[in-house]
């Protein structure tokens, strides 16, 4: 049971999607929400090395992901408790690619980097949500004097809100590398999506809009 939660969560997420689509206009929305706070990761020779996560639940996913979870103490989890399911999370995450998209290089000439599997992975669980720690490491550590991160689900079940208070840091980074934050605008939030464009796929990328977009330049 432990190891389907996560599957089963996004499949009837998907038959969510089925039946809200299926009465002609509908706009796409999210049905779980994520808090998160992202570190770039460089090494002592400038070459950035991977992309640690922090990302905070809300409340209701938090509840059904720990239902059934054995617990010496009721209502709370130590961080060895929740290793299974933290394993889970990081292996279902995978087949969507951790809903992180990192290009490299000059704009119209950039470069899509690609991510190993995750190392240093692990949940707590405190006020009654779950966050999920876990670093995403580039499979070839790179120089880039221009570099972007994108955070966001395609699909938009998943809405991603950076965190309120420094959303995003460089750890390690040169220290000429300048870092901006943008996050998605309140105005795309309203688009209606009609059934033909979701049944085509042509709202493959819908939640591309909603993307939190980190740059990085080191000149």
């Amino acid at each position: 049971m432990l190891t389907l939660r996560i599957d089963r969560l996004l499949c009837s997420l998907a038959l969510m999607a089925a039946v809200i689509f299926g009465g002609g206009r509908a706009e796409a929305h999210p049905h779980v929400w994520i808090t998160a706070v992202s570190e770039l990761v460089y090494a002592p020779d400038g070459t950035i090395t991977g992309v640690r996560h922090a990302w905070t639940f809300d409340d209701m996913f938090s509840a059904y992901a720990v239902q059934g979870l054995p617990s010496k103490t009721p209502g709370t989890f130590t961080r060895e408790e929740l290793t299974a399911l933290a394993q889970t999370n990081v292996e279902s995450l995978k087949e969507y690619a951790f809903f992180t998209f990192a290009k490299a290089g000059a704009l119209g000439s950039q470069k899509k980097e690609k991510f190993g599997d995750p190392i240093d992975y692990y949940l707590d669980y405190k006020d009654a949500v779950l966050t999920l720690h876990f670093t995403l490491p580039f499979k070839t550590p790179f120089k880039a004097q221009q570099l972007a991160v994108e955070v966001f689900d395609p699909a938009y079940f998943i809405d991603f809100k950076m965190a309120d208070n420094d959303p995003v840091k460089l750890v390690g980074a040169p220290a000429n590398c300048k870092m901006s934050f943008v996050r998605p605008t309140d105005s795309t939030q309203t688009q209606p999506l009609d059934e033909s464009s979701f049944l085509s796929g042509d709202n493959s990328n819908y939640g591309a809009m909603f993307a939190n977009k980190i740059t990085v330049e080191c000149p």
